[in-house]
C-alpha cells in the first residue's frame, strides 16, 4: 500500500484495499452521545462482563498503549482538516497528530505507534525500519519533537505495508496475540492494523483492540467489531475461524506479526 490504488472487493461489505469507503452520512448519529461519555485513555476503554486486562510491565509497549489519550470528539478527521466519509468504522479517535501532508496512512500509523514509543523511552537508535530494498532508515538518535517528525515523514514516505511485512516477525500462533502486534497484508492493495490491548476471562477466552489509520491519511482511530456489536470494540480470539472482519478491511490470522 501506498498511494495509487484500486479497490478491490472480495466480500459484499469488506473491501480489501486501504482506499476510502463511503458512508451515508458524514456524522453518525451517536457522535454526540459519544462525546459526553469517551473514556480518557485505551486503558479506560470498558471491559465486557467477566473479562480482564492481562498485566503488563510499566515500561513495556503494551503498557505505553493503554496510556494513548482518546479525543473527546468520535469523528475521523483527513490531514487536511476535512471529516472522513466513512464515520462509521471507528469507536474512538485517539488524540496523536496526523500532521497536515497525505503521509501517516495505515503502515505509518503502526510505525508512528512503535517509533513515538521508543522515542519516549529514549531508546533512539532502535527505531529503525527498512524499505523494499533493504535500505534501513534509523531516528538520527536525540533529536527535539520537530526533527523526529521530519524523521517519520521520511519513513512513511520511504517505507510502507510491503516494507513492514518484511520487517516483522510472523506469529505462528494466534492464540499469542499481544498488544503492539500487527495484522498486516503488504503490498498495493495492503493494509496494516495494530492491537492495541489484550483481556481474558475465567474460560480462558481472549479479546483484543483494533486501531488504524486508512487512506488518505486521518487520525488513528480505535475499531468498532462488525461481526459483534455486543462485544465491540473488542474481538474475541477465534482460532477456528482464519478470517478476521474490520470495518474496512478482511486480514486472515496468519498476517499477525511482532516487532
Amino acid at each position: 500500500m501506498k498511494r495509487n490504488i484500486l479497490m478491490t472487493i472480495i466480500l459484499p461489505f469488506f473491501p480489501i484495499a486501504c482506499i476510502e469507503k463511503t458512508a451515508k452520512s458524514n456524522i453518525p448519529l451517536h457522535t454526540t452521545q459519544m462525546i459526553n461519555t469517551m473514556p480518557a485513555m485505551v486503558n479506560d476503554i470498558p471491559l465486557p462482563a467477566g473479562f480482564k486486562r492481562i498485566n503488563y510491565p510499566a515500561i513495556s509497549f503494551a503498557a505505553w498503549l493503554r496510556k494513548l489519550p482518546i479525543k473527546k470528539d468520535t469523528r475521523v478527521y483527513l490531514y487536511n482538516g476535512k471529516l472522513k466519509k466513512n464515520q462509521e468504522a471507528q469507536y474512538a479517535v485517539l488524540d496523536i497528530p496526523v500532521g497536515d501532508k497525505d503521509l501517516q496512512q495505515c503502515a505509518d500509523a503502526v510505525m508512528r505507534l512503535r517509533a513515538q514509543y521508543l522515542y519516549d523511552q529514549k531508546r533512539y537508535n532502535e527505531i529503525s525500519f527498512t524499505d523494499n530494498s533493504g535500505k534501513k532508515y534509523t531516528c538520527p538518535g536525540r533529536v527535539d519533537s520537530t526533527h523526529f517528525e521530519r524523521y517519520l515523514e521520511q519513513v512513511y514516505g520511504m517505507c510502507g505495508t510491503a516494507s513492514l511485512e518484511k520487517q516483522l516477525h510472523r506469529v505462528n500462533n494466534f492464540n499469542a496475540i499481544q498488544p503492539g502486534d500487527v495484522l498486516i497484508k503488504g503490498g498495493s492493495p495492503g493494509h496494516a492494523e495494530m492491537v492495541m490491548d489484550i483481556a481474558v476471562n475465567s474460560s480462558g477466552k481472549t479479546i483484543y483492540l483494533l486501531a488504524q489509520s486508512y487512506m488518505p491519511a486521518q487520525n488513528i482511530h480505535i475499531l468498532k467489531d462488525p461481526m459483534d456489536g455486543d462485544l465491540s470494540p473488542w474481538y474475541e480470539v477465534k482460532t477456528a475461524n482464519s478470517f478476521i472482519y474490520t470495518p474496512e478491511y478482511l486480514f486472515t490470522t496468519a498476517q499477525l506479526r511482532r516487532w
